[in-house]
């Protein structure tokens, strides 16, 4: 009884070393999520600066409006501050304002591209290996 019960415990070894043997395509596939789950957080970053600065540029668009139309404000261009007429600055503003939602926009795309090939490779490698890898982060 021992032998065949150790037999059976080596055939379930073998069986399962074989059926979750990685592959090169495997492999790959690993290396491409970790590749594109990187790839993620950094675009994650990204987004959240650029909704930080939209809404920074919101915040000072409010303050614009309680502006007097003869004063010049202080716009900063680069390094420096440049003192315009605030019917210049309103329009830089919302030209800066157009030109983030569009970063926006493209990086959300991005990330729902990024975010659906990964989908993708879970569900193939879970299929593959099951409990024995672990994908979540």
């Amino acid at each position: 009884m021992m032998n065949a019960r150790m037999l059976s415990k080596e055939d379930e070894g073998m069986g399962g070393s074989e059926e979750n043997e990685v592959r090169r395509e495997d492999q790959e596939k690993i290396n491409r999520f970790s590749r594109l789950h990187q790839r993620e957080a950094v675009l994650e970053d990204q987004l959240k600066a650029k909704q930080k600065d939209k809404e920074d540029l919101e915040e000072v668009s409010m303050e614009l409006e309680l502006a007097d139309e003869d004063e010049l404000v202080p716009y900063k261009i680069g390094d420096s501050f440049f003192q315009l007429p605030l019917a210049e600055a309103q329009s830089m503003l919302s030209t800066s304002t157009e030109q983030i939602d569009q970063d926006v926009s493209k990086l959300e795309e991005s990330m729902g591209e990024l975010r659906e090939e990964l989908q993708q490779l879970k569900v193939s490698l879970y299929a593959r290996f099951g409990r024995s890898i672990n994908l979540e982060t």
